[in-house]
């Protein structure tokens, strides 16, 4: 009998520690839902970001891991910066900073499978990150920098050295790997809407056309007036 108290009351004491884990686990599921303020606000001249929902979408995800990323490697920085301090060069010495983690092989000029898109053998040539992926993680971090407070005028991933940057990633790579990268393209509307805009703008020019039709006639009944008087 004593044995199964024994056991029971174990069994108990078991249950309350693994209820009061999961209870400090769940306290501290909102922290890892916000961007990291002790990494990044702290370092980074910022306020405390808003809470973040508990699901989020894969792209607000990533969005949120780069944010931190780039929170690290301004703290890491020799010596460190804050946000509000960074131009467009600290944004490029990042990216740039980001090449060693690639996954891309970017042919030299003296390679002999220069711009070729499927080369047949391996060649020594460095790894590096993809043009795309680049740009999308400029993107992201843009958007991070304005929801977190930031004022898009003094934006640093935003600036044109950037955009510039990036171009010239984009055509090295486009040579090197004998790829083209396809412009985005602005989707036409529909015939029918253009077909009611044109309609919409001869009614509103048929309408000016009639109103300054009817103005010339009243000032003509008034001059004509006028000349009667005198």
């Amino acid at each position: 009998m004593s044995a199964a108290v024994a056991a029971a009351a174990a069994a108990a004491l078991k249950q309350r520690q693994y209820n009061s884990t999961s209870s400090q686990r769940d306290s501290a599921t909102p922290a890892r839902n916000i961007y990291d303020y002790n990494i990044i606000g702290n370092h980074m001249g910022l306020p405390p970001p808003l809470q973040q929902p508990l699901a989020r979408s894969r792209y607000e995800s990533q969005k949120w891991r780069d944010w931190v990323a780039f929170g690290q490697y301004l703290r890491n920085h020799r010596p460190p910066l804050v946000l509000y301090r960074c131009s467009g060069a600290h944004v490029l010495e990042f990216l740039k900073h980001l090449d060693q983690f690639g996954k891309t092989k970017v042919h030299s000029d003296a390679c002999p499978f220069f711009g070729q898109p499927n080369p047949p053998a391996a060649c020594p040539c460095p790894l590096r990150q993809a043009w795309g992926s680049l740009d999308a993680l400029v993107g992201r971090l843009r958007a991070a920098f304005e929801e977190n407070g930031g004022s898009p005028e003094t934006n640093p991933f935003g600036a044109r050295a950037v955009r510039l940057y990036l171009r010239e990633v984009r055509d090295a790579q486009a040579k090197a790997r004998g790829i083209v990268y396809e412009k985005k393209k602005r989707k036409k509307p529909p015939a029918k809407e253009l077909h009611q805009n044109y309609y919409d703008s001869e009614q509103i020019t048929g309408h000016i056309d009639s109103s300054s039709q009817d103005l010339n006639s009243d000032e003509s009944s008034h001059y004509n007036t006028a000349v009667e008087y005198h």
